[in-house]
């Protein structure tokens, strides 16, 4: 059995459906309760559904041998996995964003809110910024409502909710997509149940995916 670590969510549904769609069904997924693993003989998968964030964790420690992850959790997380492939799901950003009208003050040290601390720091060392982070862990955009920030760092998928909060992109960091990804030894121990997975999908995605 080929095992995959599937997240929960959304996403999950968008990759479960492209998955399905090259031959890889399991129709237990659909049903209506607390089921957290699901397996057809038939197909040779079982997937787990697990926290988004937990993904490449489940991936790298070889609990399950391939996933699909955002890109903004393998650049948070510094996963030691292979990545393989660009599913083009789930596409959004993560940007620097502040106020309306905001204009840095380059005399001190800025104050940024962040649930993603790693691509943060990295991204304003290679701007040579000096800043403080601030470690939250949801409702960003309250920070630099109630001063306890300058800026933020987050995912922005259509930008309502920064509007909504008179907030607006400064900066975008990095785009961000769901990536097929295997845990390095699965992918030479399992090399023969990978790799017409990804041939699938790869051949999906050039010819369009699920659009």
């Amino acid at each position: 059995m080929l095992n995959i670590a599937l997240p929960k969510g959304r996403l999950g549904d968008q990759v479960y459906e492209l998955l399905d769609s090259v031959g890889y069904a399991c129709r237990d997924i659909y049903l209506d309760n607390r089921q957290l693993v699901f397996a057809n003989e038939q197909t040779g998968v079982r997937y787990f559904l697990v926290k988004p964030s937990d993904v490449a964790i489940y991936v790298e420690h070889g609990a399950a041998d391939v996933g699909i992850v955002g890109k903004d959790i393998l650049l948070e997380n510094r996963a030691d996995v292979y990545e393989l492939l660009d599913l083009l799901l789930g596409k959004c950003r993560v940007c620097v964003a502040g106020p309306q009208n905001y204009r840095e003050d380059m005399e001190r040290r800025l104050r940024v809110a962040t649930k993603f601390v790693n691509i943060a720091k990295g991204y304003y060392a290679s701007v040579n910024r000096e800043i403080e982070i601030i470690k939250l862990n949801g409702s960003i955009e309250l920070a630099p409502i109630l001063g306890l920030s300058d800026v933020i760092v987050d995912i922005v998928e259509s930008g309502k909710t920064l509007r909504e909060n008179n907030l607006q992109v400064l900066t975008e960091i990095v785009p961000i997509s769901a990536r097929f990804i295997a845990n390095k030894a699965a992918y030479k121990f399992k090399n023969t149940e990978i790799e017409p997975m990804l041939t699938k999908l790869a051949a999906k995605i050039k010819s369009g995916g699920l659009e």
